[in-house]
This record gives structure tokens, C-alpha cells and sequence, in this order.
């Protein structure tokens, strides 16, 4: 009997990119039959605390309270090598980003983003309110926040809403480790074992593999959830995104 297997990603174009192969049957996965879940990276981390599904992404913040249901993939990462989630505003920054959040009201997209950890690691009392991470932009134009943490394309479009960056939270970890910043991985629950992890685990690279050599077809397919992204900025985005990294 063939094998269901859930495989739950957020809707932007960049997850769209790594699972094109899969969606569009255009890899060899045996007996295996994926099944796609789209939610939000927030609602994906919360469901994976309960186990629910065999495959996910997930925040690699989150991760560190899931490792005992979930191993995490090699490949499928976001890596911020220099760049990431970014702190924007109406105003301008002035002086030091640590000073300027002080008693300020921030958005973020989920507390177990890896977003949400790395401004808590620049600003640990800094006050925050959950707000769907696509409303984000509108939320602080509105002044329902003082300050906004934008993850997925929403680190290209900001500039277009009449927005300023404080912050660029991947540079300012680069600036402090001189790492890349680990924002989402891909996780497989560890009661489907090993042998079938390991199915998975080549299904998952080879889609994303081919998405890679087959740059035009999967962009495309990512293009349908760019979210006001024109074609040449999806391909920005992608490229941040899924690289080597993602790879291995």
C-alpha cells in the first residue's frame, strides 16, 4: 500500500521553489505519495509541537523544543548569510537600533520564529504583538505598531509601502558572529524510521535539486506565491533562499 505523506510548507516562493518536483510529480518518489499542507511558518511550528504531521518546516527557533519528536533534515534550510528578517517603521531610524526600540511596540510573525529569537537577542525587553506575518506592513502603516519584523517577501516590498529599515536582523548577526543565520529547516518525525526517513530525506534534496536545475519552470510554479513580488524579485528572493546551503 502506498505510503501518505504530509509534507507541510509556508505559501511564499521560496518553499514553492524546493517543492516544485514534488508538486508537479516531476521526480521518481517509489511508492511514496506527498500530500501538501500550506500554512504559515507559526501555525507550522505549533502544529509540530503537537506532532501532527510527518514532514514540515519549521523555524529552527522552534526546532530546539521538537528535536525529541523530530529529526532535522540536512537539507531544505534558510540560511540569512548576511542578510534577513528586517525591523521597519514609518520613521526613519535614528541614532542606535537598541535605543530606538526602547518601550516600543513591535509586530512579529510568531514567538517561535527564528525572527522573533533573533530580536529578542538584540532587544530582550523589547514588547511585542503577534500579527499574521503577510498583515505586518499594514499593521505599523496603520500605527497599530510603532515597529514591524518582516520575514519572506516582505524583506523586498517594504521600501514600496513607505517604510524605512532599522534593522536587518541577518546582518546584524553576520556583524556579531560572523555567521549566517539559520532561519528554517525541514523536519521528519522520527516514528516513521529510519529507512523510511531516508526515502524521504533523498525525496526532499532531489526536489530541490531540480528546482535548481531547472531555474525557469520552478519559479513559475514560486511565482503564484510571491505576493506582489515582480518576476526579477521572486528570482532575488529564491536566490537568497535556496542556494547551497538549502542543498546540504
Amino acid at each position: 500500500m502506498p505510503a501518505v505523506i504530509r509534507v507541510a510548507h509556508s505559501p511564499d516562493s521560496d518553499d514553492a521553489f524546493m517543492f516544485y518536483a514534488l508538486a508537479a510529480g516531476k521526480i521518481d518518489t517509489g511508492d511514496r505519495r506527498y500530500v501538501h499542507e500550506l500554512q504559515d511558518i507559526e501555525s507550522l511550528n505549533t502544529r509540530a509541537l503537537k506532532a501532527e504531521l510527518e514532514v514540515t518546516a519549521v523555524s529552527f527557533h522552534a526546532y530546539a523544543y521538537l528535536h525529541d519528536r523530530y529529526a532535522l533534515l540536512p537539507h531544505g534550510c534558510s540560511m540569512g548569510d548576511g542578510y534577513g528578517p528586517r525591523l521597519v517603521a514609518r520613521q526613519p531610524l535614528e541614532g542606535d537600533v537598541y535605543d530606538a526600540l526602547a518601550g516600543k511596540l513591535v509586530s512579529i510573525p510568531g514567538e517561535r520564529t527564528t525572527a522573533n529569537l533573533a530580536l529578542k537577542l538584540l532587544r530582550p525587553d523589547v514588547r511585542t504583538v503577534l500579527v499574521p506575518f503577510d498583515a505586518i506592513e499594514d499593521h505599523v502603516l496603520a500605527g497599530a505598531s510603532d515597529v514591524g519584523l518582516l520575514i519572506h517577501e516582505g524583506q523586498l516590498t517594504y521600501q514600496g509601502r513607505g517604510l524605512h529599515l532599522w534593522q536587518d536582523l541577518g546582518a546584524w548577526w553576520k556583524n556579531r558572529t560572523g555567521l549566517p543565520l539559520p532561519l528554517g529547516g525541514n523536519v521528519v518525525r522520527k516514528d516513521l524510521g529510519e529507512a523510511m526517513i531516508r526515502l524521504v530525506s533523498r525525496d526532499l534534496r532531489a526536489s530541490i535539486v531540480y528546482g535548481l536545475e531547472h531555474r525557469s519552470p520552478a519559479l513559475a510554479h514560486a511565482q503564484q506565491y510571491a505576493r506582489g513580488l515582480d518576476p526579477a524579485h521572486t528570482d532575488t528572493f529564491v536566490g537568497m533562499y535556496v542556494n547551497d546551503f538549502t542543498v546540504d
